[in-house]
């Protein structure tokens, strides 16, 4: 055989095929370690008809960080099924899972969720980050107003009731319900806390925290009328979703038991006529509901490049290296809440539509989202475009 012909052996497409799998090997890797420098909650892989576009969720907003040749999105999408042990050979069927941790970044990362979706230009991936958030672990370190902040101490100390937040995904619910919990743990010793969940997102040192799987025997409903007789005296639910949860959560919040959750809903009254689509009576919703807690997220302006508006003496957005060139790094909450009175009790039980709760709300001076957000902008926190676009104000 001559020179020739084994050096064409030797470069063959068998090769040319390792070297391109290893180059997307330590490609997704460096991408994963990237996404976890620049502190993203979530990385896209998007197919596009000519290309697969990369994007980091940074602060709640996307932003497109890299393109590549739709040629080697298959060859991606295969790599990050391999990380999450998936199926490589299914491509026609949504598929979720977990990716291990690097040793390197596990100080900063506690989880790391894949999940997979067919579209009609191949197959789409998601992975979500849960950062170890030490700055967040306790109630008065979440930036809550003084009012709210009082108003949730007094709920914690009660031993039945039922409090409910309501907000958009990735809105803080998880960690605002995580810190109260830590406080009841902490300033009410002795008290038994458990929570059911899908999935376990905050560990809680001191409560007896519970995972529901998807599909499995032990749905939300089953599992709740168990703990029941499990003597709880805070019980703690991910998400109220459908109207069996609902109800028994209603009637734990009426027996004795200190309950709390989230539900998607853009209002507090919202969420209270919610729970009375859901076939709750009235008179339950009034005589369980302590409180309903609204809230949001909104970007905070980068303390190395904002710009100082001298005619207002407010702050702008500028851009520079340490934020991505947004003009913004990292999040505040805001948050309304309303605590059912008398007023507020007789307009449910007359069931009374959505218009007219937030009118009653209005008369009370019921201070909203926006009220909560100007006090941020007095301070430089934030800027009043973003606080319009998360209120969802046209601009």
């Amino acid at each position: 055989m001559s020179n020739s012909s084994k050096t064409n052996k030797k470069n063959g497409p068998a090769d040319k095929s390792k070297d391109k799998a290893k180059d997307v090997v330590s490609w997704v890797d460096d991408v994963l370690k990237r996404a976890v420098e620049y502190g993203a909650s979530d990385i896209h892989f998007e197919p596009m008809s000519a290309k697969l576009v990369i994007k980091f969720r940074l602060d709640g907003v996307l932003n497109t960080v890299e393109e590549l040749p739709k040629s080697l999105s298959d060859n991606v999408i295969a790599r990050l099924k391999v990380l999450g042990g998936l199926l490589t050979y299914r491509n026609d069927i949504p598929q979720e899972g977990r990716i291990e941790i690097d040793p390197s970044r596990e100080e900063r990362i506690m989880d790391q969720r894949l999940a997979i979706f067919p579209t009609i230009h191949g197959q789409r991936a998601v992975v979500r980050l849960f950062y170890r958030n030490t700055e967040l672990m306790s109630l008065d370190q979440l930036g809550f107003s003084e009012d709210i902040y009082s108003a949730l101490k007094n709920i914690a100390a009660k031993n039945q009731g039922v409090l409910l937040l309501t907000g958009p995904a990735g809105s803080g619910k998880s960690t605002s319900l995580a810190a109260l919990l830590r406080y009841i743990l902490k300033s009410f010793a002795g008290k038994s806390v458990v929570t059911l969940e899908d999935p376990v997102e905050i560990r809680i040192d001191g409560a007896t925290q519970v995972q529901i799987t998807p599909h499995g025997q032990m749905t939300f409903p089953t599992a709740l009328r168990s703990l029941l007789r499990q003597d709880p005296q805070v019980l703690m639910i991910g998400e109220i979703r459908d109207a069996e949860t609902a109800k028994i959560a209603i009637e734990a919040g009426l027996t004795g038991h200190l309950l709390m959750s989230t539900m998607h809903s853009g209002s507090p009254a919202g969420a209270l006529l919610r729970l009375l689509e859901m076939g709750i009576e009235p008179y339950q919703v009034t005589s369980s509901i302590s409180a309903v807690l609204n809230q949001r997220l909104v970007r905070k302006l980068c303390n190395t490049c904002k710009k100082k508006i001298e005619e207002t003496g407010l702050y702008e957005a500028a851009g520079c290296e340490a934020c991505f060139n947004t003009g913004y790094k990292g999040r505040v909450m805001i948050a309304e809440m309303i605590q059912l009175d008398s007023q507020l009790r007789k307009a449910i039980l007359e069931k009374a539509d959505l218009d007219e709760l937030e009118e009653i709300l209005k008369d009370k001076g019921h201070a909203t989202l926006l009220t909560d957000g100007k006090r941020l902008i007095s301070e430089g926190v934030t800027t009043q475009d973003e606080l319009n676009k998360v209120c969802g104000i046209p601009m």
